[in-house]
């Protein structure tokens, strides 16, 4: 979007957060975790953590240094639908329900505003789903195709497809890396055979627990600088 259209309001950094406001809505905030020693001039992968329902951009953003302290570039999303206040006075939100487009919308805005602001790779954008923000993130990937890196679902599943439509095309998830990460008692079983079916590349990992674990999130950081390292080792090969 056109520079004319954003309105800036930047908080105090603390312990590498920070906040801004999207758009010339004060209700759409966006949160970011730069990483520790920021380099201007490295293309920093950028994690897009989407929120469970009832959570906001704070609560997810907290998860970027336990996931790396140096390795991406992290923003946290605030869901568009207000659903109240959490016990500590902060907002409660949601992604809408299925086929909302409010989580495409606002995910692209803030990109394009941290893009303007930090150096982050244009290819390497990873969107990360906590809980029932797994489904907006999915959703905005089969949205945004090639514009998306990766989806990784921590403890959350698929968007169920409504009105008979398609959940999405198969050319929207063939080039998709998916890492499904979760607990006990979450159905993703299913959702790896969808995209294995539709030739993604996915990973599913199970833990022996119903809660997020550092385990869960080590294997997030891994899973992108996986993905990061082979792209660059194909560029090498290609320029040899």
């Amino acid at each position: 979007m056109p520079d004319t259209h954003t309105h800036w309001r930047t908080d105090r950094p603390v312990d590498g957060f920070y906040t801004t406001e999207l758009g010339a809505d004060p209700g759409q905030p966006v949160r970011t975790f730069l990483p520790d020693d920021y380099l201007p001039r490295y293309p920093y992968p950028l994690l897009v953590l989407f929120h469970p329902q009832g959570g906001n951009e704070e609560q997810v953003l907290r998860l970027a240094p336990r996931l790396s302290r140096r390795n991406f570039v992290s923003i946290g999303l605030r869901g568009p639908d207000r659903l109240g206040d959490r016990a500590d006075g902060s907002p409660a939100c949601g992604w809408g329900g299925p086929g909302a487009d409010g989580a495409t919308d606002v995910l692209l805005r803030a990109v394009e505003q941290t893009r303007r602001t930090y150096h982050v790779h244009t290819e390497r954008v990873y969107l990360v789903g906590v809980g029932d923000g797994a489904a907006a993130a999915y959703r905005a990937a089969f949205a945004l195709g090639d514009r998306v890196a990766g989806v990784a679902a921590l403890n959350g599943t698929l968007p169920r497809a409504t009105n008979g439509a398609p959940l999405f095309r198969i050319d929207q998830v063939r080039r998709l890396r998916v890492l499904i990460a979760h607990g006990e008692g979450v159905p993703a079983e299913r959702d790896h055979r969808v995209f294995y079916g539709a030739g993604a590349t996915v990973r599913r990992i199970t833990y022996p627990t119903t809660r997020l674990c550092r385990e869960m999130l080590k294997d997030v950081n891994k899973w992108v600088i996986t993905q990061v390292n082979a792209e660059h080792d194909l560029l090498v090969r290609a320029a040899r």
